[in-house]
């Protein structure tokens, strides 16, 4: 069950992130969260080579296709809905993707500051 009405980082409705590939938690095109969204798949961001070579070194590979789940893989350019933990931990490495703040769930205000999602923002 997704939480509607939900708002974005700036304090406005949340817009989709993407349908093509389709993302969320809920598979609805949105970064919506709720109580059995672990992972907080919260920040939509803008894939880039750098960013999905770095899922892949700790252990979450974005980029291969897995049919059995109707995964098709990401690649550079694709918005995704990413665990708000991932793009933390990618932004302390150095390999962070951009974010679309419009479509990033206001959640993600718990453990980034709005100005450093900002410093990332497309």
């Amino acid at each position: 069950m997704s939480f509607k009405n939900s708002n974005n980082v700036l304090g406005d409705p949340l817009v989709p992130c993407s349908f093509e590939p389709l993302t969320g938690y809920f598979r609805d095109g949105c970064c919506e969260t709720g109580p059995t969204d672990r992972g907080r798949h919260i920040v939509c961001a803008v894939m880039t080579n750098e960013f999905l070579k770095f899922s892949q070194t700790v252990g979450n590979d974005l980029s291969t296709p897995r049919p059995e789940y109707r995964f098709a893989g990401l690649k550079a350019g694709d918005r995704w809905c990413l665990c708000l933990d991932r793009w933390r931990d990618a932004h302390a490495a150095g390999a962070a993707p951009n974010v679309v703040l419009e479509s990033t769930h206001e959640v993600a205000l718990e453990r980034v500051p709005l100005e450093t999602l900002k410093l990332y923002a497309v």
